[in-house]
């Protein structure tokens, strides 16, 4: 019996001498030891995720997702960063800088015309945040009544295409405004009456920071004059991703999804979290109202987080040809995906 022990003992030990003499053990296991693991399977796969901006509410699932531990039980090393131009997302996505980005439904069909391979993997906010707004004391609280008005905007073609179509919704023209660059201080110009109201500012974001400041603020919705319902915020990656590593895309888009089916269920949580991990940066009173508005839009309408509707995405699409904003025989069901997402 003695015998019969050593013997077993003596195999084991060549056993594990031989293993470590292969690359990773490939192929080194027996019934009485358990398998041995590659490093390289043990190590989280490292993906980086561009913000659109700094964080913010918008972005409160994202950090709980890295919070609760999603991304790492998923196997993903997360990093998480705002680019120094954000307007440089989707050309990063696209070029395989970063594997994913938060960006904008209209960015990205703007982008995919001018040939930047990206697709929407996810809808994150179902309904545009873009307005316009004017101070409560103005008295203008429709599109029709900005003729003859100042109305700064960031720059963007993108929003004098939503100006003009508002305007034509109550009867009136974009010639018949002073559209003015004001960049991306769209709160100070309206506040010091360089303009009569501002384009491109988020009514859960903007609007909550003026009326901190004591001013009362009048907001016109753009889908509720004239423009197509579109997704203001999706979460983006690069079509080589999809056909490559679409193993990696369903880990991170399951992890990001429950990260904001936390914070969904439990809004005011997610703003300690987003404070948590950006203790310089946050401003907790607007953060923290802005929440209750965005919460209610992340499922606006739909039954699982992130499903996205082929009709809405062909409708804006057609408005951006109509506009001139993109080309014609851009294929609106090529820039979205709802394989990772099921509609329950």
């Amino acid at each position: 019996m003695k015998s019969q022990c050593s013997n077993q003992q003596f195999t084991r030990v060549l056993l594990s001498v031989v293993c470590l003499a292969i690359p990773w053990g490939l192929g080194c296991t027996d019934d009485s030891s358990p398998t041995v693991r590659s490093a390289q399977e043990e190590a989280p796969v490292r993906v980086s995720l561009a913000l659109d901006w700094f964080p913010n509410s918008n972005h409160v699932g994202v950090f709980e997702a890295i919070a609760q531990g999603y991304f790492t039980e998923a196997g993903l090393d997360v990093n998480v960063y705002t680019p120094a131009d954000p307007s440089s997302i989707l050309k990063l996505v696209g070029a395989g800088r970063d594997e994913f980005g938060i960006s904008y439904q209209p960015d990205l069909l703007l982008a995919r015309s001018e040939g930047i391979p990206v697709v929407s993997v996810i809808s994150i906010v179902q309904h545009p945040l873009n307005s316009i707004m004017t101070l409560g004391e103005s008295g203008l609280v429709r599109p029709g009544m900005l003729a003859g008005k100042k109305v700064g905007y960031p720059g963007i073609p993108l929003n004098e295409g939503l100006v003009a179509t508002m305007l034509e919704a109550d009867g009136s023209s974009i010639d018949e405004i002073s559209l003015i660059d004001v960049g991306f201080d769209l709160v100070p110009a309206l506040l010091s009456g360089t303009v009569d109201a501002v384009v491109g500012a988020y009514w859960t974001h903007e609007s909550i920071l003026m009326e901190l400041e004591g001013h009362s603020v009048n907001i016109m919705r753009m889908e509720d004059w004239g423009v197509p319902d579109f997704y203001e915020l999706i979460l983006v990656t690069s079509e080589s991703n999809l056909s490559e590593r679409s193993d990696l895309v369903n880990k991170f888009v399951q992890a990001f999804r429950k990260g904001f089916e936390f914070a969904e269920a439990n809004p005011q949580d997610s703003i300690t979290t987003l404070i948590d991990a950006n203790p310089e940066t946050i401003n907790e009173p607007l953060e923290r109202k802005g929440v209750e508005l965005l919460q209610p839009l992340w499922m606006d309408g739909v039954s699982t987080f992130g499903w996205q509707d082929g009709e809405r995405w062909e409708h804006f699409s057609d408005w951006m040809k109509r506009r001139g904003l993109i080309d014609d025989d851009l294929v609106a069901s090529s820039a979205f995906t709802n394989e990772f997402v099921r509609n329950e």
